[in-house]
Order: structure tokens, then sequence, then C-alpha cells
């Protein structure tokens, strides 16, 4: 069951999460749980930016890793336990 607000790691705010994640598992649930929609917005502009800074391709696995690192940064997640 979704919640209707969360405390947003990345802002600090009570706001409503994002229920539209790409991510499944255990880290789309962390995701949804402690990520606000508007936080989560800024990350799909920053994710852009991101891919195309580091020039990550997509064909080698590595690039995921790189690009879900970068994310959980971004979001102030810290490192998965």
């Amino acid at each position: 069951m979704s919640k209707s607000t969360v405390d947003c790691a990345r802002c600090g705010q009570t706001a409503a999460p994002h229920h539209d994640i790409p991510y499944g598992g255990a880290l789309g649930e962390e995701i949804r749980n402690n990520i606000c929609a508007a936080c989560w917005e800024e990350w799909l502009k920053a994710e852009v930016m991101t891919i195309n800074e580091l020039k990550l391709n997509f064909m080698d696995p590595e690039a995921q890793k790189v690009l879900t690192q970068q994310m959980r940064q971004f979001l102030l997640l810290g490192d998965p336990s």
C-alpha cells in the first residue's frame, strides 16, 4: 500500500510521494517511501545530464550501476544496506 506523504530524505519536507517510479524491488520501495514527487522530478532532469556528462553506455552492464549510485547520491539515500 502506498503512503499518502513521505518525509523526503533529500529536501526534508513532508510531501506527496511519486508513485510512478521505474524501479521495482527494494530500491523502488526505498524511493517511494523516502523521496517526494518534486525531488524525483528534479532527479529525472539531472539523470539526463548525468548520463551525458559521464558518457554512460548502457551496453556496458556497469553503466546502470554507476547511474544508480549517482541517483542515490543525488537523492541523499546513502549506500544500500
